[in-house]
């Protein structure tokens, strides 16, 4: 593993332990010519993925840019970091299992979506707005009705008798 301060190959793991319900190792290291320490992750990647855009590019799937948009639309809503690492690695291994080497930028989407729901549903909304380009007010009443047709039993968390 190459020192991010030095660039120098001669490093050193220093500690393993498993994270994330053991879905990755986190290991220190150390750089033996410059004595700096970092962290690295090691995930078990069953297929490299391509996402095929709406425009017909393809680009390599990023795992990273996953976690930021989920982590932004559940930016200040009560969930902890842990969970949405653990929604991030799940949605990574149901697309890797999906048994193609190309995900479109669709599926990719619905899905995040799916795991949003379960979630937050002001998260939901937030991705839809995005994802679906929402324009217009009556976008996001569709979108509410939509989540209010599955939790009708369910009260608001904000509602008060």
């Amino acid at each position: 593993m190459r020192c991010p301060n030095c660039a120098s190959l001669d490093t050193q793991v220093k500690d393993s332990r498993p994270t994330e319900d053991s879905a990755a190792i986190r290991r220190r290291r150390v750089c033996l010519s410059c004595n700096f320490r970092f962290t690295t992750f090691e995930r078990v990647q069953l297929r490299e993925l391509t996402v095929l855009k709406r425009n017909g590019r393809r680009v390599p799937f990023d795992r990273d840019k996953l976690a930021r948009s989920i982590s932004i639309a559940l930016r200040k809503r009560p969930v902890e970091p842990e969970r949405i690492e653990q929604v991030v690695s799940k949605i990574v291994r149901e697309l890797e299992s999906l048994g193609e080497s190309e995900v479109s930028s669709e599926t990719i989407g619905e899905t995040v979506m799916e795991h949003l729901r379960g979630i937050d549903d002001v998260a939901y909304v937030r991705f839809a707005s995005v994802y679906r380009n929402f324009r217009e007010p009556k976008d996001f009443e569709a979108a509410l009705a939509e989540l209010s047709g599955d939790d009708e039993a369910k009260p608001s968390a904000g509602a008060r008798k």
